[in-house]
């Protein structure tokens, strides 16, 4: 039975999908912005990556909304495909035995099948920004029983390169209905944003890692050139589902060549490749098939994916804040993970200095016979 009091007086559909999930207890962020949500603010909401905000707000969305109503009540808008459909996949699942419709619609789909999809009279609609407002201007997406407009990964969707589309879709629905804008980080400016479209808004900021997190942070001192190499061989040490972060795509593409060329099973998602490719990325390194997945902070940006036994900072991070979010990967709900750096002299001092500042402990290891081991342990040392 479900230990969040909240939930007990929600509707009987939410309180058995939530415990078919295996959930007990709501996380902190989730404890923080529903009681807002149901009390119809708005909100602003930071959280670490892994800390439960998809729920935190789908639940108040499908407490609050009328099943019987056949219009769109609520619509969630997103950065990119795959964080699109997996939103809709935990909107389906928290609304199993029930007949509420939701659907997705993104870019780059077929838009004659997605008008299609409308007729069907969705109550939910989850999709990027320049989808929805060509359906909303085309006048097939009817916005006027919008009841609440969610803007996730709200620091990439209130830049300047979404803002207008994010501003016209927002504007296209009643004045009274609810905004709610969740990230890992919420920068002042897109705070500043955020607030000027809001009505006495309410900011949430959990800064915490997600709870009962047991990861280990580990590094091991290279030369740059030697990074790719360095990175076959802990695969070799089957250090289970693995993703590993470059800062750009061409460095991805770059270490996906030489890592197939040594026979390496490895995935790779990048913003640069299509639709498809991404999809079959994705399923292979969901399936086990591909256990690497090589990827950017911008093309991983929302993906849910379980299991992740380790993270590694091929090209090391810019901020601590990208060094939580990628490292928040693993070790998710209470299971254990791995983090490893791979750093040049001059990174170790940043590593150092962000060690101290974010009270991580980063021990240092290096590889020996094939094993991860610590360097003061080391035999031949």
């Amino acid at each position: 039975m479900a230990n969040w009091t909240a939930l007990q007086q929600m509707k009987p559909f939410l309180q058995e999908n939530w415990e078919k999930s295996g959930f007990t207890d709501a996380t902190l962020i989730q404890k923080q912005t529903v009681p807002l949500i149901l009390a119809g603010k708005d909100v602003i909401a930071e959280s670490p990556t892994g800390t439960g905000k998809t729920l935190a707000y789908i639940i108040p969305i499908l407490e609050r909304l009328n099943e019987d109503k056949k219009d769109i009540q609520a619509v969630i808008l997103v950065p990119s495909r795959e964080l699109a459909m997996q939103i809709l996949d935990e909107v389906r699942k928290f609304t199993k035995g029930t007949e509420i419709v939701s659907y997705s619609f993104i870019g780059g789909a077929n838009l004659k099948k997605q008008v299609e999809k409308l007729k069907s009279r969705p109550q939910i609609v989850i999709g990027t920004t320049g989808r929805m407002y060509e359906l909303i201007k085309m006048k097939k997406m009817k916005m006027h029983e919008v009841r609440t407009v969610v803007v996730d990964e709200a620091d990439r969707l209130l830049s300047r390169e979404h803002l207008a589309e994010v501003k016209n879709i927002i504007h296209s629905t009643l004045r009274d209905r609810q905004l709610l804008v969740f990230s890992a980080t919420i920068t002042k400016e897109t705070e500043e944003i955020a607030r000027e479209l809001m009505n006495n808004s309410e900011i949430i900021r959990i800064q915490t890692q997600p709870e009962n997190a047991t990861i280990q942070h580990q590094y091991i001192t290279c030369e740059q050139r030697e990074k790719i190499d360095l990175l076959r061989k802990i695969m070799h040490t089957n250090p289970g589902r693995t993703i590993a972060f470059f800062k750009n795509t061409v460095k991805v593409e770059e270490a996906a060549e030489k890592l197939t060329y040594h026979g390496l099973k490895l995935a790779v998602l990048t913003s640069e490749r299509n639709k498809m490719e991404r999809k079959t990325a994705l399923t292979q390194f969901r399936s086990g098939a591909a256990p690497l997945l090589l990827t950017t902070d911008v093309a991983a940006r929302g993906l849910d994916i379980p299991d992740i036994a380790t993270v590694i900072h091929v090209d090391f991070p810019s901020t601590e804040g990208q060094y939580l979010h990628r490292s928040g990967r693993t070790g998710r709900m209470g299971k254990t993970g791995t983090v490893i750096s791979l750093v040049n002299a001059r990174e170790e001092s940043f590593l150092k200095k962000m060690s101290k500042e974010l009270n991580v402990k980063i021990s240092r290891k290096e590889l020996y016979k094939g094993k991860m081991v610590d360097v003061k342990k080391n035999p031949h040392k």
